[in-house]
C-alpha cells in the first residue's frame, strides 16, 4: 500500500530514539545491577534512558553514563534536553517544565515562550562547553572529554539556536530559515507521486503499521498532524508558529562535482517521538481497551502518556535523590527561568566578563560525559576502560559499530542491549527479521550471548558477557 522510497522515512539525523525509555539497570531481561555501574550509550540520540535509569536508581547506587553520538547536534539536544530536566524547581514547575521538555523535545515549531527559555538554555549551554574538569559546573553535564574542535562545534551550533539562522533569498534579502518548508519537502521527496494522497498514507503506516505493533495509543488525529507539519504536541491552545532550532542541522550534498551545504529537517518523518515516552506509562487506564479500542482515544492520550512518563520520571529523580529537607519545594520563590534569562542578557557586557551560570540541580552519585564521536574504537586503547561497562547500549543507527574489541571494555557479567528495527517502519518484516538475526551474530562474534530467546517483534536483543 505504501509506495514511500525505502528508509528515506528514518532519515539521516535521529533526532530521537526508535524505541520506549528503558531503565537500563533494572529490566526484566537483565539482573539488577548493583554498586558503581558505569554505562555506555551508542547512539541512543536522546537521553530518555539516561532520565529513566536515573528515575530508578536506588539510594545505595551510583551511576556514571557515558554518551557516544556521530554527530554533534545530537550532542548538543542531548546537552539543552538533560539542561532542562535538571532546571531548578524555583524556576520551574514539573508541569511547565514538561511541556517545554516535550515541545523542544519533538515539534517542529514551539510556542514563542518555549523560544525564549531554549535560547536562555543555549546561552548557558554555549558558556559551559570548554569547561576543564577542575570548572566543570554540572556532572551531568560534562563536555570535558570532548575534543576541542567537537566543543568549538557545540558552541557555533548553541549560537545559532540564540540567532535563528537565515537565508538569503533571489532578491537578497535575509529571510530566515523554515522548518515548515523543510518539513514538507521531505515529506514530498518520501512520498514521491503518493503526496496528494498523503493522508491515505499516513492512515496506512498508523493503521497496518504502529497499531500493529502495539502503539494503539497513538491516535490518528496526532500522528497524522505530526505527519503533516511535524507538531507532535501542542498541549496549551498557544500559537506554535515559532521553528524549533534544534532541529535544523547542516547536509552535505554533491551536485555536478561540487560540495553544497543545506540547512534544514533531515531527521525522522515517519515513526514519531511518540515512541520514545508515549507508548508506554504508569498510569495504565490510558491504556485500558474496549472492543478493540481505546477508552481515552479522545483524551490525546498518547500525549498525556508522554506527560505522564515524563512528569513521574521527573518526579522520581527528585524524590529518589534529593531528601524534602534539601528540597523545600513549596518554600522556595518562584524565579522564573525568562527573569534569569533577561538578567543574562542585560549583565553580559561585549567582550566583557560571563555572569554565573544558573544554578542547575546537582545529582550526588550520578555523573554524564560525552565521549568524542570516535571514542568507540579508541576505548579498547586505554587501560581506564578495561573491562569497564557494566552496561552496553547500542542504537539501531549505530549498531554497524559493534565489533569485535567490545569484549575489552565490557565488565565481567556485563550487559549488552541492542535497539531493533521493529519501530523502523520503512522495512518489512522480512527484513526486521533479518536485521535482528544480523545482530545477533554481531553480537556473538564480539564475545556476547543471548540472554533470553528473542522474539520476532521485540523492541531490543539482550546479551550477556559469555564467560571465558
Amino acid at each position: 500500500m505504501s509506495a514511500a522510497r525505502p528508509r528515506e522515512g528514518a532519515g539521516c539525523v535521529t533526532w530521537w530514539g526508535f524505541s520506549p525509555a528503558r531503565d537500563l539497570l533494572n529490566s526484566h531481561a537483565c539482573e539488577l545491577q548493583e554498586g558503581h555501574v558505569n554505562v555506555l550509550l551508542v547512539g541512543s540520540a536522546d537521553p530518555r534512558h539516561i532520565l529513566k535509569t536515573i528515575a530508578g536508581l536506588r539510594e545505595t547506587d551510583s551511576l556514571h553514563i557515558w554518551v557516544i553520538e556521530n554527530s554533534m547536534d545530537v550532542v548538543a539536544r542531548h546537552l539543552v534536553l538533560l539542561y532542562l530536566s535538571l532546571t531548578p524547581q524555583e524556576s520551574m514547575g514539573l508541569h511547565e517544565k514538561t511541556e517545554v521538555f516535550l515541545e523542544v523535545f519533538g515539534n517542529s515549531e514551539i510556542r514563542s515562550h518555549t523560544e525564549e527559555i531554549l535560547r536562555h538554555a543555549a546561552s548557558q549551554l554555549s558558556l559551559s562547553v570548554n569547561d576543564t574538569p577542575d570548572t566543570a559546573k554540572n556532572s551531568c553535564l560534562d563536555t570535558t572529554s570532548l575534543k576541542y574542535k567537537e566543543r568549538d562545534e557545540l558552541v557555533r551550533i548553541f549560537k545559532l539556536w540564540i540567532k535563528p539562522s537565515s537565508t538569503k533569498s533571489p532578491s537578497g534579502h535575509v529571510v530566515p530559515v523554515s522548518i515548515t518548508k523543510a518539513w514538507d519537502g521531505r515529506v514530498r521527496q518520501h512520498l514521491g507521486t503518493r503526496y496528494d494522497s498523503r493522508r491515505g498514507s499516513f492512515d496506512w503506516d498508523l493503521a497496518m503499521k504502529l497499531h500493529q505493533k502495539g502503539c494503539g495509543v497513538i491516535n490518528k488525529q496526532q500522528y497524522v498532524r505530526w505527519r503533516e507539519r511535524g507538531v507532535a504536541f501542542d498541549m496549551r491552545e498557544g500559537a506554535y508558529q515559532t521553528t524549533n532550532a534544534t532541529l535544523l542541522s547542516t547536509r552535505i550534498f554533491s551536485h555536478r562535482g561540487d560540495k553544497l551545504a543545506a540547512q534544514g529537517y533531515w531527521g525522522d518523518i515517519v515513526s514519531s517521538p511518540y515512541l520514545s515516552f508515549g507508548i508506554e506509562t504508569e498510569d495504565k487506564s490510558l491504556l485500558k481497551t474496549q472492543n478493540g479500542q481505546h477508552v481515552k482515544v479522545k483524551c490525546n492520550n498518547c500525549i498525556v502518556c508522554m506527560f505522564d512518563k515524563m512528569l513521574c520520571m521527573l518526579r522520581n529523580i527528585l524524590i529518589s535523590l534529593f531528601p524534602p529537607s534539601v528540597l523545600r519545594i513549596h518554600r522556595q520563590p518562584r524565579i522564573s527561568p525568562l527573569q534569569t534569562s533577561r538578567h543574562y542578557y542585560n549583565a553580559c557586557p561585549v567582550g566583557g566578563a560571563v555572569p554565573l551560570l544558573l544554578n542547575l540541580m546537582h545529582l550526588n552519585r550520578i555523573s554524564v560525559t560525552f565521549l568524542p564521536m570516535d571514542s568507540l574504537s579508541k576505548l579498547p586503547e586505554k587501560q581506564k576502560y578495561s573491562q569497564f561497562f557494566n552496561t552496553i547500549y547500542f542504537s539501531a543507527s549505530l549498531v554497524h559499530q559493534l565489533g569485535l574489541t567490545l569484549r575489552q571494555i565490557a565488565a565481567p557479567k556485563a550487559v549488552l542491549v541492542v535497539e531493533l528495527a521493529k519501530y523502523l517502519l520503512d522495512l518489512n518484516k522480512e527484513q526486521e527479521a533479518g536485521f535482528a538475526q544480523r545482530v545477533a551474530s554481531m553480537a556473538q562474534e564480539a564475545g556476547f550471548e543471548p540472554r533470553h530467546e528473542a522474539k520476532s517483534d521485540d523492541a531490543f536483543a539482550t546479551f550477556t558477557l559469555q564467560k571465558e
